[in-house]
């Protein structure tokens, strides 16, 4: 009986946290599943295809990569969450090579997968200098969620326009 006392106090407390975070709760999950696409295609492209870009003076494979973990660590320090120690945000686009450009986005987006559970609900409706614009927690997050989604897109073309078939989308 204690043990079954025990495992709702669990639940419980577990169910009434997520209802506390629900909207924290569902851009975490949007986003999550954005990031992981956006991992399944970097990994998708050869090493050769990461230099590859559609046209002159628009990003590479590589630096769109880079830019989607730039762009994590930038919205989240607006947001009052510094990049964690040794992450240098000026220095990310020198990152060469598909292992350590993949490591470096991976890491970006766990940092900000975990900040967006820390934002607390009573600061949701706060308002924010993004640089960009002015928006509240709320709308960070969104715009956070967004770019990673419209990045994914781009990557998604560039890979179609290389030959690479989205990981997701090919026949089983």
């Amino acid at each position: 009986m204690k043990k079954l006392a025990v495992v709702f106090m669990v639940t419980f407390v577990g169910y009434s946290y997520a209802q506390e975070n629900l909207p924290q709760s569902a851009v975490q999950g949007l986003l999550e599943s954005a990031q992981g696409q956006v991992v399944q295609l970097a990994e998708a492209f050869s090493e050769e295809q990461y230099d590859w870009r559609p046209m002159e003076g628009v990003n590479s494979v590589r630096e769109a990569l880079l830019h989607i973990a730039g762009g994590n660590y930038f919205l989240a320090s607006k947001m009052g969450f510094p990049p964690p120690e040794g992450v240098d945000m000026m220095g990310l686009s020198s990152i060469t090579g598909k292992d350590n450009v993949i490591a470096a986005l991976k890491k970006s987006n766990e940092f900000v997968l975990a900040k967006i559970m820390e934002v607390e609900t009573a600061k949701l409706a706060e308002e924010v200098d993004f640089g960009f614009a002015k928006m509240t927690m709320m709308g960070g997050m969104l715009v956070i969620m967004e770019h990673n989604g419209e990045h994914k897109g781009q990557l998604i073309a560039y890979a179609r326009s290389n030959g690479v078939v989205p990981p997701w989308s090919q026949q089983q």
